[in-house]
């Protein structure tokens, strides 16, 4: 593609395009678990309305260094079992919210099918989604994973 740039160039023009691509997903992550309520359940509920900054501030860090850390394999060498027991209590907790959050969002499935006029057949959407997810995951396993 930049055959003729210097390898600097096609570098920095590389890191920019990955750094900007990432972006976009996290931000498409973090958008879905607002849209569904994650966020917003958990600061009504603990009525902390007032430290809204702090929550931004935190998740954002904490998906930035996440991804860091994911992506750069660094040993978190500090803690041992303590560390690893608190944050699987924490990814627990936060799994759990995304798992309330998902089922109430199911309760707009039969609004949807009103609005969308679809009277029969809405077992047959269900099931496209489940066989386009399950073969979009095969093919990633047995192509990316397996390096082919």
């Amino acid at each position: 593609m930049f055959r003729n740039a210097p390898w600097l160039l096609q570098q920095i023009i590389l890191a920019l395009a990955g750094a900007s691509a990432g972006g976009i997903i996290a931000a498409g992550v973090f958008a879905f678990l607002a849209i569904i309520g994650v966020f917003p359940r958990l600061i009504g509920k603990t009525k902390t309305r007032n430290r809204i900054l702090l929550y931004e501030t935190v998740i954002i860090t904490g998906g930035v260094l996440g991804n860091i850390i994911d992506i750069y394999e660094f040993p978190v060498p500090i803690g041992g079992d303590l560390v690893l027991g608190t944050f699987g209590f924490a990814v627990g907790i936060f799994v759990g919210c995304l798992v309330m959050s998902l089922a109430e969002t199911i309760k707009t499935m039969p609004v949807i099918t009103r609005r969308v006029h679809l009277a029969v057949g809405f077992q047959y959407v269900i099931l496209s989604i489940a066989v386009g997810k399950t073969l979009g995951a095969l093919v990633y396993f047995t192509h990316s994973m397996s390096g082919g």
